[in-house]
């Protein structure tokens, strides 16, 4: 698995150098989880982000006993970056649909990026602000056309 290539093709590390994309692709973790395996549930503490590299996964929250997805991502999408922003439990639940391999990056992995690349850091920031603005966008129009 090639963490470098990876990291280049996913939105949360656009502008960033070469340099810092390796001490990055350095610093993440390769997990595997199989099918229908937790990522993490709702309101567990968030102190990672998440790259899918391959297989989907399914967002969700329970609501009732009832399971409402919210949401499935692929490759080259990641998650969790929520509560790595505002330090909030996890406001929903992520599993794997099929076998799948992900790169997680803690809280002290990003705090340790920061201290050697500042402004690596800050277009990471960047970039999470603009797909959470994006998905905000979506879940204003999708409430709209509820109404």
């Amino acid at each position: 698995m090639d963490k470098i290539d990876i990291l280049h093709r996913t939105r949360l590390f656009e502008m960033l150098s070469n340099a810092e994309l390796e001490m990055l692709s350095a610093l993440c973790q390769a997990r595997r989880y199989e099918p229908d395996e937790m990522v993490f549930e709702e309101g567990d503490a968030g102190d990672a982000l998440y790259i899918l590299v391959d297989g989907p996964v399914q967002v969700f929250r329970r609501r009732n006993g009832e399971e409402k997805t919210l949401a499935g991502l692929t490759p080259p999408d990641f998650f969790g970056e929520m509560s790595i922003i505002d330090k909030e439990y996890r406001s929903a639940s992520v599993r794997a649909v099929e076998p799948c391999t992900l790169l997680v990056l803690t809280i002290d992995n990003l705090l340790t990026f920061r201290t050697n690349y500042r402004d690596g850091f800050t277009f990471i920031v960047i970039n999470i602000a603009r797909v959470l603005s994006k998905r905000l966008r979506d879940t204003n129009k999708r409430l709209v056309e509820r109404l």
